[in-house]
């Protein structure tokens, strides 16, 4: 990758040497001797890196440090000097500087800090680009809803956002707690810091370990060299567990020393070392009938479980549905480049009734289907998979209905309007072992 470089020095020899070592590199080098010169040259031009003397004359560089900085938010500035100081370089590396050079210094040392700030900014801009095209290929996500269980849940994440608790964040699968996660990473004061995603059922007990906690090299097969794992790249920032329950038991141990002491070693390495993370943990399981069970740990449990946000599914938010629903059909029609008006009647019912077991992942999935096989400006029955609209609509309370469809209705309308599982089970007259049973009988 070819750099945009500016080399503030008041020595021509230096500019000079500068200039014709990284310009035999491919690079495009602007040299001036002044702090004033190299400010009216940011003011006209972006650079990629620049090489900044600590003495330019009258002027102190660390002085420019910070204006550099603010005007070219991408750019590296290496610290060069003849008068090199433990106190300055400190003071450099401090101030945001990305590297301190002692003069003389070699051609090779030039070469391999630019080397150094190239594949940085390839890796910039490969992200970005990815970036852009994860967004590209997925509906943004909208968290807002006129339903009063979902707006009750919107309410406390957007207070708790605030605080340092953990959160956990219990629901069905598809009904957004992962996209609940990143708000309430948004809304927080870490917000400026990384967040990370760990799925927990997606990796083997070892590979899992390795991705929180990181390895050294040689820890085991593969691992050719030392790695950071997700914890260390998100200090000071959140780190999300999707589907926390899935864990083992021995890495459930490990993960409670962190959350209790923030403390961690890597797989294969015996140093001991710190971050600062906020958890956010999710699970589709009932985690208290789990600790009951012995396949999760109890102590584990309440450090996860200060602040519990249960998200209702989406059968339970038909007040969101047309809403989300022809927000989709807009988004996928962009993307495939049809004009396509609005849903049947017919449809937009067959919506209203089914049940959406797969919740609002499983609506983008219909949706998405719809949109493809479309040939018209209106989506009608035809086009929905053959699953809705033959599904038969939970039947309502009357004398012609069995006992167990009586239970699981009232199941289903106690736990729509507790704050929590534990609240439910209360109100039922049941412990939460009973109430997860009936909910895995219910599929609730």
């Amino acid at each position: 990758m070819t750099l945009d470089i500016l080399v503030i020095d008041d020595e021509p020899n230096i500019c000079k040497t500068l200039s014709l070592c990284l310009e035999s590199e491919g690079h495009h080098v602007v040299s001036v001797h002044h702090a004033g010169d190299g400010l009216a040259r940011i003011s006209h031009a972006v650079f990629d890196l620049v090489f900044l003397d600590l003495r330019l004359g009258a002027d102190n560089g660390l002085d420019l440090l910070p204006r550099l900085l603010a005007e070219l938010p991408g750019a590296r500035v290496v610290i060069i000097t003849a008068f090199a100081t433990i106190d300055s370089a400190v003071s450099a590396i401090k101030g945001g500087a990305f590297d301190y050079l002692t003069k003389p210094f070699s051609p090779d040392q030039v070469r391999m800090l630019a080397q150094k700030v190239a594949e940085l900014r390839t890796m910039e801009e490969q992200v970005r680009s990815l970036q852009n095209d994860l967004n590209q290929s997925h509906p943004p996500g909208d968290l807002s809803s006129t339903c009063p269980a979902m707006s009750k849940v919107l309410q406390m994440a957007r207070q708790v956002a605030d605080s340092e608790a953990n959160i956990l964040l219990r629901g069905e699968n598809g009904t957004g707690k992962t996209l609940l996660a990143r708000a309430i990473h948004s809304w927080s004061p870490r917000a400026r810091n990384a967040f990370a995603v760990v799925s927990c059922p997606c990796l083997s007990p070892e590979l899992l370990e390795s991705a929180l906690f990181g390895h050294v090299r040689g820890a085991f097969t593969g691992a050719m060299r030392d790695q950071s794992g997700r914890i260390a790249a998100c200090d000071g920032g959140t780190l999300f567990l999707d589907e926390i329950g899935d864990l083992s038991l021995a890495l459930q141990a490990k993960l409670l020393r962190f959350v209790q002491d923030r403390e961690y070693e890597r797989v294969g390495e015996s140093r001991t070392r710190k971050a600062d993370v906020r958890i956010i943990a999710a699970t589709n399981l009932d985690l208290a009938a789990a600790v009951a069970g012995g396949r999760f740990r109890e102590d584990l449990y309440y450090r996860l479980n200060v602040i519990a946000i249960d998200l209702p599914p989406l059968r339970e938010r038909t007040e969101d549905i047309g809403k989300l629903a022809r927000r989709l059909l807009a988004w996928f029609g962009r993307q495939s480049r049809k004009t396509i008006q609005d849903f049947t009647p017919e449809a937009m019912d067959i919506f209203m009734k089914y049940s959406w077991p797969g919740n609002v992942r499983e609506l983008r999935n219909v949706i998405e289907r719809a949109v493809i096989l479309c040939r018209a400006d209106m989506i009608g029955p035809e086009l929905l998979p053959e699953n809705l609209s033959q599904a038969e609509p939970l039947p309502r309370s009357d004398n012609s209905i069995s006992l167990a469809v009586m239970e699981e209705q009232h199941i289903r309308r106690i736990i729509a309007g507790a704050a929590t599982l534990q609240e439910a089970a209360a109100t039922l007259g049941i412990d939460q072992a009973t109430l997860w049973r009936k909910r895995k009988l219910y599929r609730i």
